[in-house]
């Protein structure tokens, strides 16, 4: 169900619209609650639940949701494409309408909604400059809870790994909670990601820095899911260090032709 933002006066001052793009499959059980903790969190914020065809019946819940609260939309989609095909398509949306700040957020609870404001309070900081927020784990201050040793262990490897291939200066690059400014997704070319899971993230990061925006972490606390599974696989896992590496190596030939040339990378 397609809707226009809220009025300049209903808009959080600091940032303007924002949309947060929560992508769902086989998530009945979170959906309610977790967009009831975001509108308690901020109320202004409209919701595009991107469904991949959920055979629990989570595409119904959230027309029901939308069909009650005109914050709430519903994107539906026929087969399960994966996190980052949802994630594209839900951003797509967003441009198409007058939304200033896209947030990616997962519907299993992961993602506190009530640290949303922090997110949005770095966005609208000038001093701070920030164009992409990253909710992350791994700076002062940053958390988890309740996640397994293994996940956490492939969690910091997958980062530490990307952060040295990539010499970004970004210590959460797999962190799925992230509020955009509406420019950054113009200009990154989303039409040729094709990246799921933990390379998704990377990817939207590595694109926003290379595109020469300012990327910023502020520390959340993340909690694992407590109903449903993890969508992890190990197929994302190897789809992941086989893109960051390719994009490391393409980094260090772009160094190594500027030194030969004399130019700056």
């Amino acid at each position: 169900m397609a809707g226009e933002a809220d009025t300049p006066e209903d808009r959080p001052s600091s940032v303007g619209a924002v949309l947060v793009v929560i992508p769902t499959y086989n998530e009945r059980e979170n959906l309610g609650p977790i967009v009831t903790r975001l509108h308690a969190a901020v109320p202004a914020a409209h919701v595009l639940v991107v469904d991949d065809g959920s055979p629990d019946g989570t595409g119904e819940l959230a027309d029901e949701l939308a069909a009650a609260d005109e914050r709430i939309h519903v994107l539906h989609r026929t087969a399960k494409a994966g996190l980052g095909a949802a994630y594209v398509a839900g951003f797509s949306w967003a441009l198409e309408r007058a939304y200033d700040v896209v947030v990616e957020m997962d519907a299993d609870g992961s993602h506190a909604p009530e640290e949303l404001p922090r997110l949005l309070d770095a966005l609208g900081n000038d001093q701070i400059g920030a164009d992409l927020v990253i909710g992350s784990r791994y700076v002062a201050g940053g958390s988890l809870v309740n996640w397994p040793w293994h996940r956490e262990w492939l969690s910091r490897g997958a980062n530490i790994y990307a952060k040295l291939a990539l010499g970004a200066k970004v210590s959460d690059m797999t962190g799925g909670y992230r509020a955009f400014r509406r420019e950054v997704l113009q200009k990154i070319k989303l039409h040729n990601v094709a990246s799921q899971g933990y390379c998704f993230q990377i990817d939207l990061a590595w694109r926003a820095i290379e595109a020469g925006f300012q990327v910023v972490e502020v520390p959340i606390t993340f909690t694992d899911r407590e109903v449903g599974t993890s969508k992890m696989s190990g197929s994302i896992v190897r789809e992941a260090l086989i893109r960051v590496t390719k994009w490391g190596l393409r980094r260090r030939g772009t160094q190594l032709r500027a030194l030969a040339t004399g130019k700056r990378a």
